[in-house]
């Protein structure tokens, strides 16, 4: 079993969020499609291939640990990862419309709130076993910093807002809309808190795991690979419903196969069967011509290219959960709910300062700025306590 490390479970924390704030980047280099196309075009690698990939290959008879867990937690751990995909759903929207930055800022906020918080009153031990301890009072003032920084950074977007032109909010965030990215952020923060639910109710899968490294003399640090399965499977269920559904009614489907050209024409590997039209046919004026051999393959490569970004997106959003387990095994197992507010505040640092290389701040006052600073020192700051009072946390 391996042992507790404070230091390096904050680590493994920021290098989880910096793959949680970044898993979006690649997405705006995927042309010609829509989202629901590219949305859940990644979400195969980020739900399916990667949580049975990843656990396979480093949990020993992974598949057996989640088939013999009982019916009731994974039926608990399913159904939070499904209302946990409404949130992820959502969430790819929140940034649609207020940007990475504010779009993280706003949504994880409420995330933290309730992810944190939520898991430890509903087993009754908020009070004994956090409230009356030195190391729980540390980590609840490195959780009341985090909440305290997550709102400077909603200041600094809102600062933004008032600040810059609709056409100057475009130029970074094209379908830029404060109304509605609010509303969106706030619902998919507070049903994106289940994965904290989810990862609670899995317990007795991850400690299945754990006994299964154990005696087979690895590390315990993957015990958390076999519940992401599981979880995960309930996010994609809900995602790619609605994923579907928008290809349906968007006539949207066909991108799967091919990418759009600039007339909403569909090109790529479906125009390889156009290509085979007859010499009449081709020649017939009223007939639009299939393209030449070079741009059919050209149009083709472009199709592997958006599945190329969007596995590099999925790959690297689980990343998050991958380094969010090994954190969680690092970090110990005293103060479990403290994970997720050091999950959420290495996600909103990393995603602000992804707002900054992005230019979304560009062309705002001095004062958005110190908000952006201030908020960046209070959850760096906050990341600190909290891995501080896991330190001082008392031996079992």
């Amino acid at each position: 079993m391996s042992t507790a490390s404070p230091l390096l479970g904050l680590i493994f924390h920021w290098i989880g969020g910096f793959a949680a704030a970044s898993f979006y980047i690649p997405y705006r280099h995927v042309r010609r499609w829509s989202w629901e196309t590219y949305w859940l075009a990644g979400g195969i690698f980020s739900w399916i291939l990667a949580p049975s990939i990843f656990a396979l290959l480093l949990v020993p008879g992974a598949w057996e640990i989640v088939r013999s867990a009982s019916p009731s937690v994974l039926t608990e751990a399913f159904v939070f990862g499904a209302l946990w995909g409404v949130g992820g759903l959502t969430f790819g929207l929140t940034m649609r419309y207020l940007g990475i930055a504010l779009g993280m800022a706003v949504a994880l906020g409420f995330c933290t709130v309730f992810g944190t918080l939520v898991p430890p009153i509903f087993h009754g031990t908020f009070v004994s076993g956090v409230v009356d301890l030195t190391s729980g009072k540390v980590i609840l003032i490195g959780v009341g910093v985090t909440v305290i920084g997550i709102a400077v950074s909603g200041l600094a977007g809102m600062s933004k807002e008032s600040e810059l032109s609709d056409q100057k909010k475009k130029e970074s965030t094209k379908e830029f809309n404060f109304g509605k990215g609010m509303l969106i952020a706030m619902f998919s923060g507070i049903m994106s808190s289940c994965m904290a639910f989810g990862l609670d109710a899995g317990k007795p899968i991850t400690a299945e795991a754990q006994k299964v490294l154990v005696a087979a003399g690895r590390s315990d640090i993957w015990d958390g690979l076999p519940l992401l399965i599981v979880i995960l499977l309930g996010g994609f269920t809900t995602n790619s419903l609605w994923c579907l559904f928008l290809n349906v009614r968007n006539r949207t489907g066909g991108e799967y196969l091919a990418v759009p050209d600039d007339t909403g024409s569909l090109h790529g590997a479906t125009n390889q069967v156009a290509a085979a039209m007859s010499l009449d046919s081709a020649l017939d004026s009223n007939v639009a011509t299939a393209p030449a051999p070079a741009e059919a393959e050209q149009k083709s490569v472009q199709l592997w290219i958006n599945y190329a970004f969007c596995a590099l997106a999925g790959v690297t959003w689980y990343l998050q959960f991958f380094f969010y387990t090994m954190g969680q095994a690092k970090l110990g197992k005293d103060f479990d709910f403290s994970n997720f507010t050091l999950h959420m505040a290495s996600i909103i640092i990393f995603s602000t300062l992804w707002g900054i290389a992005l230019h979304e701040w560009s062309g705002t006052s001095r004062r958005t700025h110190i908000y952006i600073a201030l908020g960046l020192f209070m959850l760096v700051g906050a990341t600190v306590v909290i891995g501080y009072g896991n330190y001082l946390a008392p031996p079992k």
